[in-house]
């Protein structure tokens, strides 16, 4: 079921994982392109915010009132398996592509960071909010040269727990922090060794 595929020309198999790292299956459409490896996983334990927003007429999804719960970003925190604070995860402004708001992932330590853009999803569990494949769009290097997240070029998230959106009515300007956990896991592209 989740084998080898091409994308737009370009071949797609999950990527050795690095030692240690156990990457669990996933739909062919979110695996990586081959050419990148995985190199760090971060659990994660956060919320996942909305806020009531007016929807368009047009919307399938939208309720009587003429409101719906609309995402506007992740707060969370993402541990190794030794349960040490790794990576902040939330929504900022990516300034490589003119503030584009974009999900953002910030290393604790040397403070490097990537933003990204989801380029597949796949909704697993009704009562989850769906795993993804990310596209880094954005990579910043710490002040002090930090690059442990800057080299990263994809980042997977899976095996996710709640963060879906409220099914209640809302008034504008409500907001709702729904707590979910997921794993997060994260590459980038293999160096080559040369044969000479």
């Amino acid at each position: 079921m989740f084998g080898l595929m091409t994308v737009v020309g370009i071949p797609v198999a999950a990527a050795a994982p690095k030692k240690g790292i156990v990457v669990p299956p996933v739909p062919t459409n979110l695996q990586v392109p081959v050419g990148n490896s995985v190199y760090r996983v971060g659990h994660a334990t956060g919320t996942q915010d909305y806020v009531c927003l007016p929807c368009p007429a047009t919307s399938p999804t939208c309720t009587a009132s003429g409101f719906i719960w609309t995402f506007f970003g992740p707060q969370a925190t993402l541990f190794d398996d030794d349960d040490e604070q790794i990576i902040t995860h939330f929504l900022s402004p990516n300034p490589f592509e003119n503030g584009t708001p974009r999900v953002t992932w910030q290393d604790s330590e040397d403070t490097s960071k990537v933003w990204g853009m989801t380029i597949a999803s796949v909704s697993v569990q009704p009562d989850a909010i769906p795993w993804l494949l990310v596209q880094v769009v954005g990579a910043q290097d710490g002040p002090t040269g930090g690059d442990e997240l800057s080299e990263t070029t994809f980042i997977q998230r899976v095996n996710t727990v709640g963060g879906v959106a409220p099914t209640t009515a809302c008034t504008v300007g409500m907001m709702a922090l729904v707590p979910y956990s997921a794993e997060y896991f994260f590459y980038k592209a293999m160096k080559r060794i040369s044969s000479r």
